[in-house]
């Protein structure tokens, strides 16, 4: 028989063989790879005295070194856990209850208000220019003549209630479309509204919000510098919008039929 190479071994079997070997290996090799984020998991069992991690298998690679495009570097997995205290407590002593908020959700970064500790500095473009700046700042922008220019516009919460009115619009100079709406609230702040929370009202002019009421705006964790925003900034204040869906009030809370 061709390619037999003893009467129960042939080529074609041991390709096979081969194949099986090296799938089987590179599943391991991308499953390793993909923990290099989030990994190693802390337990339910964990205490602020003991740490119980958890690896699975395969266990977490060994810390890998990359060059940023700036000229920094970043090593993974990171050798610094996140420790950031959890302002929630179990509802129930069994391991995997849920977690009830012990202050306030929207900034305390519990549940949908949770977000990860990214670098603050700015994103940015190919030429090194922040990514996501405002229209007053990206003066080679503008607005369609064909579409109403909003600034002026009242912003209105899930109450009814006007929380503030919009000053700017932030546009991401990489893709050419709308990121964050400035808003100026009663307390004279500038915040950020991600575009994905807003809802533009062209026949009253105005721009609805669900996720948050019209007091809350106020409460929109700030941005330091007036015309760029870090990607720890926009990660806080995304969150506060998304817990503000779950947490903008008690009714909120309760089972949805």
């Amino acid at each position: 028989m061709r390619g037999a190479i003893t009467n129960y071994i042939d080529v074609a079997q041991l390709m096979l063989y081969a194949f099986w070997l090296f799938f089987a290996g590179l599943i391991i090799y991308l499953r390793r790879e993909d923990k290099r984020e989030g990994y190693p998991l802390d337990s339910d069992r964990t205490s602020s005295t003991d740490r119980v991690s958890v690896q699975g298998f395969p266990l977490v690679p060994k810390p890998k070194t990359y060059l940023l495009a700036d000229g920094s570097t970043v090593s993974v997995p990171r050798n610094a856990p996140d420790r950031r205290p959890v302002a929630a407590l179990p509802t129930s002593p069994h391991l995997g209850a849920a977690l009830q908020p012990t202050g306030d959700p929207m900034r305390d970064a519990v549940g949908p208000a949770s977000y990860s500790e990214r670098q603050p500095v700015p994103d940015v473009t190919l030429e090194g220019l922040p990514k996501i700046v405002p229209l007053r700042v990206a003066t080679d922008f503008h607005i369609d003549s064909k579409d109403k220019d909003p600034r002026g516009w009242p912003v209105i919460g899930a109450d009814g209630k006007t929380g503030g009115t919009i000053t700017d619009l932030w546009i991401d100079r990489s893709e050419p479309q709308i990121r964050y709406i400035e808003v100026a609230v009663a307390s004279g702040r500038h915040v950020l509204l991600p575009s994905g929370f807003a809802k533009f009202d062209v026949e009253n002019d105005a721009l609805h919000v669900h996720a948050i009421l019209g007091g809350q705006f106020d409460g929109v964790p700030a941005h330091g510098n007036p015309d760029q925003v870090t990607r720890l900034e926009e990660d806080r204040i995304s969150a506060y919008y998304g817990g503000g869906i779950l947490y903008a009030e008690p009714s909120r809370l309760g089972p949805q039929v």
